[in-house]
């Protein structure tokens, strides 16, 4: 049974930092990209970034770019969103999903069934 686990969202105030943390398991992910994404109350899925399992390789959403990193520790099976300079408008429900989808330009862009797996999400509120 395949599982992500996302934690380490929470209250916090605005241009503070929070790590996130998306834990995989019940599959070997090696041929995976892991992305992350988040969704506001009232608007849409939105992508913010993914990691080719294998490679290491990154793809961001240009307006994210800068402020959010993601990364992988294949040993822990973990992949991590390092969130910086946080807004009130980064409020949102963040989720993390794998895909055997290439990690290419548009890898984001899919509606949100077509990703093999997704987290629960975990919140993230920003204060101001």
């Amino acid at each position: 049974q395949v599982q992500l686990i996302e934690s380490g969202g929470g209250l916090v105030q605005t241009g503070g930092s929070l790590r996130l943390s998306c834990a995989a398991s019940g599959r070997t992910f090696s041929t995976y990209a892991m992305g992350w994404f988040r969704q506001a109350p009232g608007k849409e899925r939105e992508f913010i970034a993914a990691i080719s399992w294998s490679s290491g390789d990154t793809y961001y959403a240009e307006s994210l770019r800068g402020r959010f990193t993601i990364s992988r520790d294949n040993a822990k099976n973990t992949v991590y969103l390092q969130m910086n300079s946080l807004k009130p408008e980064d409020t949102a429900v963040y989720y993390c999903n794998a895909d055997q989808t290439l990690l290419s330009t548009g890898w984001g862009n899919r509606p949100p069934g077509e990703y093999d797996y997704w987290g629960q999400g975990t919140q993230v509120t920003v204060s101001s």
